[in-house]
């Protein structure tokens, strides 16, 4: 936060308390009134208050109020701006990216609703935009229903809530209030690595590496009518903030030169892998190297292993488990961004690269088509000819593994013997939908998001329907493996 800012953020949060100071009562003992009625519904109020425009960047101060069953549960200063690249162009109902913040405007760990304390949380809305007959997850519930069986996996993902989000007085609808990814221990639980980490061993970790589009580097300070159409923001890839793999989706050694133009003719060739952790600002010449050397030297051995024999070489970089985990999640979802975009990946000190976690599924559950319900989401390179983002060579090469493909029989085996059932996994979606539409969130959203006629009982039986006719070809395609 700047200067200016941070002196505007003091004077904010004075005002809030005189104001609250003038009443005759406590400000938890006043009836508080919502901008929409919620008829005793379950779902926390989240109320934030701000007396500037929120930005796409930087985050302006405000203030937020948590509300259960009408009573003041939670109030904190926090910065607010909203987020998404590709979601923030085409819907009207914004996501938002929110920090809490001390008195002083800085960052300030907090923990809402019994999740772990922190102070980075997201705001996620559903992408809806009645002009173009627009619906990204009618059923309000993609992101949620992944979450929740990656975690019956034991695996980390984000932790999620439905809320109801009023800013300014103006009822913005349903949301899922969620734990941004980040190194934490109770998050991506990885090792601090900082400057100074650069002798042998505490150059292998933590970092966490994304396959994503870029944030870019033009959006800070523009207006937020720059960021309807900025699309070449999502392709500035640089020596800076990313590197390119040595070689192409078909593994063969790649042969232009990297950080071309946005969406230049060769680019569905070229897979880029984003530094997360540690930041661009942050990591070191070193440990670039090192994290890229390890990359690079676990692709090679991955193109150049004989699956005719049993001996691997490609498994001494990579935790396998990990990987048919987040294979099979993507899969069962029907992630169509799944493997190129949205992509994170972790590397603890000493330890072997890890997929996850899980991230993005509003497209998911066979709602963009692309790929065919009876193929691999892996295969997407067959059915997508030069999309600007490809699924990278991995995954189609660990298919023709059957070191990897017994990996995953074995546990999808286990899985669909638990967690994975066809009772546990519909049961999960049909209690979803009753928590959702008996707390009267459905209503609340689609009185709030008009213009799209949504039959949200339809849409839980087309989820139903989709996921129980993906979990048999799984059955039967990994059955043969």
């Amino acid at each position: 936060m700047s200067v200016l800012n941070r002196l505007f953020f003091i004077a904010f949060l004075f005002l809030i308390s005189c104001a609250k100071d003038n009443g005759d009562s406590p400000e938890s003992e006043k009836p508080v009134v919502f901008a929409v009625e919620t008829n005793g519904s379950q779902l926390p109020y989240m109320m934030v208050e701000t007396p500037e425009t929120i930005q796409n960047e930087p985050k302006i101060a405000a203030n937020l109020r948590v509300f259960l069953n009408k009573s003041l549960a939670h109030e904190t200063p926090i910065g607010i701006e909203y987020r998404g690249s590709t979601s923030y162009r085409m819907s009207d109902k914004k996501s938002y990216g929110i920090e809490t913040w001390d008195a002083g405007g800085l960052d300030s760990p907090y923990s809402f609703l019994n999740f772990p304390e922190e102070e980075d949380y997201i705001f996620m809305g559903h992408v809806f935009r009645a002009s173009q007959n627009t619906v990204f997850d009618p059923s309000l519930m993609h992101h949620y229903i992944g979450h929740e069986m990656y975690r019956s996996m034991g695996r980390y993902a984000s932790r999620t809530q439905w809320v109801d989000l009023e800013i300014n007085g103006v009822y913005m609808g349903v949301y899922q209030f969620m734990e941004k990814l980040k190194r934490d221990k109770n998050r991506i639980d990885i090792e601090k690595l900082t400057p100074l980490d650069t002798d042998a061993a505490a150059i292998t970790g933590g970092y966490i590496i994304k396959i994503d589009k870029t944030a870019g580097e033009n959006g800070l300070g523009q207006p937020l009518a720059y960021f309807d159409n900025n699309w070449g923001d999502d392709a500035l890839y640089t020596a800076n903030n990313s590197w390119r793999s040595q070689y192409d989706i078909f593994k063969q050694p790649i042969n232009i030169a990297p950080y071309g133009a946005p969406y230049h003719p060769d680019q569905y060739l070229e897979t880029y892998f984003l530094y997360e952790y540690p930041k661009a600002a942050d990591i070191t010449n070193a440990q670039k190297e090192y994290i890229q050397g390890y990359i690079h030297d676990f692709e090679t051995a991955l193109i150049n292993d004989n699956f005719a024999i049993e001996t691997r070489t490609y498994t001494n970089y990579i935790d396998l488990d990990s990987f048919v985990d987040f294979f099979i999640i993507n899969e069962i979802t029907g992630n169509i961004d799944g493997y190129r975009l949205s992509t994170y990946m972790h590397k603890q000190r000493g330890g072997k690269l890890k997929m996850g976690p899980i991230w993005d599924l509003n497209i998911g559950y066979a709602k963009q088509g692309r790929v065919p319900v009876t193929d691999w989401i892996a295969n997407y390179n067959i059915h997508v000819s030069q999309d600007a983002w490809m699924v990278p060579f991995w995954w189609p090469r660990l298919l023709e593994d059957p070191i990897f493909k017994q990996a995953l029989k074995s546990r999808w085996t286990t899985l669909r013997a638990s967690s994975f059932s066809d009772a546990s996994v519909l049961s999960r979606v049909e209690q979803t939908a009753t928590y959702l539409k008996d707390n009267g969130a459905v209503d609340r959203n689609y009185n709030r998001w008009t213009g799209i006629a949504v039959d949200y009982d339809g849409e839980v039986s087309i989820l139903k329907n989709y996921l129980e006719n993906r979990l048999q070809w799984m059955d039967q395609t990994i059955n043969n493996y």
